[in-house]
């Protein structure tokens, strides 16, 4: 599937996983999805004062989070754009290093593990998952285990969220 994916990675903080294995994760959530046309995306890693930020700007609340997505098909659907030159875009998912590691420690895995289950999060959220009730965020919650037991994670990484 070479070409598959565009994948744009921005570590404003180091990342402990590869930027090969980012790609390879990325591209085998997307095959589980039953995505098949080329992507587009991009993964931010970055601090709880940036994602902060971004949190005030777009969503008005004055904290940090963990894990912020911006759909492409939201951002650009007044517009109608949603492929350029037949790739579609799916947007960006920007995660907080500081409150992964952190959230990593309380249920008690490595941090890589705790973003990956973050990446998946984001991932659904760019394609159009949302969890505005309970049953919505098990069913989103059991999708992310799937993806994770895709790249050979699923027991390692659990969630009660």
């Amino acid at each position: 599937m070479d070409g598959f994916l565009d994948l744009y990675l921005q570590f404003n903080i180091p990342s402990p996983i590869e930027e090969a294995t980012w790609h390879d994760w990325f591209e085998i959530w997307l095959r589980e999805l039953g995505v098949k046309t080329p992507c587009e995306l991009s993964l931010c890693l970055t601090s709880d004062d940036h994602i902060r930020e971004l949190n005030r700007e777009f969503r008005q609340i004055d904290e940090p989070t963990d894990v912020l997505a911006f759909a492409a098909q939201e951002m650009l659907a007044p517009v109608g754009i949603r492929e350029v030159s037949g790739v579609r875009l799916l947007g960006d998912i920007v995660i907080s290093v500081q409150t992964a590691r952190l959230q990593a420690k309380a249920q008690g895995h490595r941090l890589s593990d705790e973003l990956a289950w973050l990446a998946t999060h984001g991932l659904l959220h760019l394609l159009g998952w949302d969890h505005p009730d309970e049953l919505s965020l098990q069913r989103m919650l059991q999708q992310q285990r799937q993806l994770l037991s895709a790249i050979q994670l699923g027991s390692e990484v659990t969630h009660g969220q």
